[in-house]
């Protein structure tokens, strides 16, 4: 499993553990910690968290699977499913749980994974689309967290403590982000990223 949180990793070890026929073979805190692991440990499954400290989710995700298209992806994530679930389904991941899902959940859909089911390809809720949807695969894995958390009211300053970057790099991270999306101001990023947050 790839988290840069050692808490969450343990939580998930335990909870994964706990299950007859489930064990965590390891544990990585970046991808390139991850390729390394994949490589040496030869697991079933992984469980990527999109949020990573050093590195792209989005990223590895489409890296293990162009590197080992048969082994099974399962993203863990706390970012909007109607944005992100699409993308990554369609990259090969197998599928997308949402981080505030239930354990039980997760234990299902490992086990369906591991069972080459059918159903897990399938998202546990539809996701929700919307007209700027098009847009929005202009931009990068990375650009999409900023949008997304621009969204939800955070600050350059926050949202680069939350990705583990620079303010420059999140202001640079900003400015793709109205290019690809033609908006011309910051007041015109914000509403974009609040409305995209709130759609039912």
């Amino acid at each position: 499993m790839v988290d840069d949180h050692p808490i969450v990793r343990q939580g998930l070890r335990r909870l994964i553990n706990a299950h007859s026929g489930l064990e965590v073979c390891g544990e990585a805190s970046t991808p390139r910690e991850a390729r390394q692991a994949v490589k040496v440990l030869d697991p079933d499954a992984v469980i990527v968290d999109l949020s990573l400290s050093e590195g792209d989710g989005i990223g590895l995700v489409r890296e293990l699977q162009a590197h080992y298209p048969k082994l099974p992806l399962v993203v863990l994530s706390m970012h909007d499913e109607s944005v992100y679930a699409p993308r990554l389904l369609a990259m090969g991941a197998s599928a997308y749980v949402a981080k505030d899902a239930a354990g039980d959940h997760l234990i299902q859909v490992l086990l369906d994974v591991l069972a080459n089911s059918t159903s897990v390809t399938q998202r546990p809720c539809e996701p929700r689309r919307f007209p700027e949807a098009s847009l929005l695969e202009e931009l990068s894995g990375r650009e999409l967290q900023v949008l997304q958390l621009i969204g939800e009211g955070r600050s350059s300053r926050q949202v680069a403590k939350l990705l583990h970057v620079s303010v420059k790099t999140v202001e640079a991270h900003r400015q793709r982000i109205k290019r690809k999306l033609a908006l011309r101001s910051n007041a015109q990023l914000i509403q974009f990223a609040v409305t995209k947050a709130d759609q039912p």
